[in-house]
């Protein structure tokens, strides 16, 4: 898929501790070989004066996913859950009080998320979005 000047991604993240992550930009610049200038919206530069800038090839982005209304999650429902600065991929274990358990099974951990720092995980897959519950394995 090609990508544009101004249209809104997201880009994974392949490196170590960072797995399983989804950061959003803006594409602001388009190269040859796929390739693209990316300014992330919650990532900044190492003096944490500007957004940091960053030339990502084609298959570590996807499209902004859409937003999907939900009212509530499944147990064992695959979702994303925003931290650090990005989304993460994990599966809800459980409830505390207000609070979903979320488990990221490449940690190995459980952290609990207010809903609002959830939503519902979606795969590009083909040029399409497809929701975790309708995936065919």
């Amino acid at each position: 898929m090609a990508f544009f000047w101004g249209d809104e991604v997201e880009v994974c993240s392949k490196l170590d501790g960072f797995v399983g992550s989804y950061y959003a930009g803006t594409v602001v610049a388009e190269y040859r070989h796929n390739t693209y200038a990316v300014r992330y919206k919650s990532l900044v530069t190492d003096d944490e004066c500007r957004p940091l800038i960053e030339v990502v090839s084609e298959d570590e982005m996807r499209p902004e996913p859409p937003k999907v209304l939900a009212s509530g999650f499944a147990l064992f429902e695959e979702v994303d859950a925003f931290d650090n600065d990005g989304w993460w991929v994990g599966k809800i274990t459980g409830r505390k009080g207000s609070n979903y358990c979320v488990f990221f099974h490449i940690y190995g951990i459980e952290i609990a998320y207010p809903f609002s720092q959830l939503r519902a995980h979606l795969q590009w897959v083909g040029g399409k979005w497809v929701s975790s519950k309708n995936r065919v394995f």
